[in-house]
């Protein structure tokens, strides 16, 4: 009987998904009858593939065995025998803006394989893209699914770009080492001493395979002697480099050199009055429970040491991120930061705090994210406030902030 089978399964999946948008005859030039059977006729050709690797073998069994052969099944009609996509006079649909060219590892390397497996199985509105891609979680199992996306990262044929599972949610003050597209807007308030609010205004691009620019422009306002004062403070430009990724291992690294200018008012407190170099380094560890870990230690080098002091800072960050829907859905990351910070002066003591947080994903895309957290001093406590800290992220590399809700 081949009223359930896997062929008609995979078949139902692919015809489905693609009916609803396959350009045939337009409706108003034929009768709606007509329209419906030229689009399954269509729709029936496309999903050709899944047909002759029903003859391969014996009985009503679809060999999908291997995630080539899944593929060539039901994915090599749309999405070409080389990954790049089949050509719209032949698939007949206008591809949209998202649609993925496999071969580009820089459009692939930065999504995890849970990211894949969400629109695999559930299509492609559910993680906010279009429609045209269907849902196959009547047509594949989740091994099949694994399989096929593990042939799809075959297409990209450079090893040495760093995967997106080493992209570890973002901490509210810890730096990570994967280099990334984002915007980020943070915020910190006073929530116990005097009055005062900083934000940073937060861009980083990814150019070339490891390298990543940073522009961050610091906005500050404070009550001093109940007046309120506001003004930029000391602009980081930045670069970083990955040094290190294993997947294998969950485990990256990087180096960061920063040049912070003295763009603030030194007088008002919102800057340091000198150029200052910063450089440090940056370790992400992730475990296959996602439990990650991720480390951060640095120097502040002031040019004039008289005007402001060298430092050093070591942070760490520790977390555990959670997804609805088996993983597939929204994230939650909760966290806890323990940060320090010492003046290399005589006498100086070492700052300690501790910030826990939790992020969560916004939009259905992920690629907006939100984060909120309270910093709160351990010793040295005079002359230090308790802040209320949070952001909003939005990863540009996966969309305009209009789209993927």
């Amino acid at each position: 009987m081949l009223e359930d089978s896997p062929v008609l399964r995979f078949a139902r999946a692919n015809i489905a998904g693609r009916s609803a948008w396959c350009p045939v005859l337009p409706p108003g030039k034929t009768s709606l009858k007509l329209y419906r059977i030229a689009v399954f006729l269509s729709s029936l050709l496309l999903s050709t593939p899944i047909w002759v690797l029903a003859q391969e073998q014996s009985g009503s069994a679809l060999r999908l065995d291997t995630g080539e052969r899944i593929f060539k099944a039901g994915c090599v009609s749309c999405h070409g025998s080389d990954g790049r996509g089949t050509p719209k006079t032949i698939a007949g649909f206008e591809p949209p803006d998202t649609f993925p060219d496999f071969t580009r590892c820089d459009q692939t390397t930065a999504e995890p394989d849970s990211s894949w497996k969400a629109i695999i199985t559930h299509g492609g509105p559910y993680r906010g893209f279009s429609q045209i891609m269907p849902s196959f979680s009547e047509a594949l199992t989740e091994e099949q699914i694994d399989k096929v996306i593990h042939y799809l990262r075959g297409f990209c044929k450079n090893p040495h770009w760093p995967r997106g599972e080493l992209n570890l949610p973002r901490a509210l003050v810890t730096e990570k080492a994967y280099p990334e597209n984002e915007v980020v807007i943070s915020n910190a308030v006073n929530a116990k001493g005097a009055p005062g609010v900083e934000s940073h205004v937060i861009h980083e691009q990814r150019f070339g395979v490891k390298n990543q620019l940073e522009v961050d422009v610091p906005v500050q306002f404070q009550d001093q002697n109940h007046i309120w004062y506001g003004g930029i403070g000391d602009v980081t430009l930045g670069l970083k480099r990955e040094i290190f990724s294993s997947l294998r291992t969950g485990s990256i690294f990087s180096l960061q050199g920063s040049v912070l200018l003295p763009s603030g008012s030194r007088t008002r407190g919102f800057g340091n009055g000198t150029t200052t170099f910063e450089t440090f380094a940056a370790f992400d560890q992730l475990f296959p429970t996602n439990t990650f870990i991720q480390f951060q230690t640095g120097a502040d080098l002031p040019r004039h040491t008289g005007i402001a002091p060298q430092s050093l800072f070591w942070n760490t960050a520790v977390g555990q991120s959670f997804g609805a829907d088996g993983g597939l859905g929204r994230l939650w990351s909760p966290m806890v930061e323990f940060l320090a910070g010492r003046d290399l002066q005589t006498g100086a003591k070492t700052n300690w705090d501790v910030l826990p947080q939790m992020q969560v994903t916004i939009s259905r895309r992920q690629h907006i994210r939100g984060d909120l957290g309270v910093r709160v001093p351990v010793n040295n406590t005079a002359g230090r406030p308790v802040q209320v800290m949070f952001y909003l992220l939005w990863d540009w590399g996966d969309g305009k902030l209009t789209e993927g809700w």
